[in-house]
């Protein structure tokens, strides 16, 4: 099924966008040439391939959690550009 310019210029009214007919001209070129690859991805034999959600064979990729202490009170308000004695002091929003 091929687009024709016809159809980008639907699409783009559609959208609410404006292009010109050269524009019109250059999408519909470009998507043909991905659809044309998609046609040609489907003529592939995958039947012998196990559906994957990655590439590589990855496993759990995460490390495992480890408590560590925190920062004291004082080391975390240390930087902070307003404070109080025991908190971050910011701006009242309603």
């Amino acid at each position: 099924m091929a687009i024709s310019e016809k159809d980008i210029a639907y699409i783009a009214e559609l959208s609410e966008l404006e292009l010109t007919s050269e524009e019109a001209v250059q999408y519909a070129g470009s998507l043909n040439s991905i659809i044309d690859y998609m046609a040609q991805l489907q003529e592939l034999d995958t039947s012998g391939v196990e559906p994957t959600t990655h590439v590589l064979q990855l496993q759990n990729v995460f490390r495992e959690d480890v408590v560590k202490p925190g920062l004291s009170r004082e080391e975390a308000l240390r930087n902070a550009p307003n404070r109080t004695k025991t908190s971050f002091k910011v701006p009242k929003i309603l």
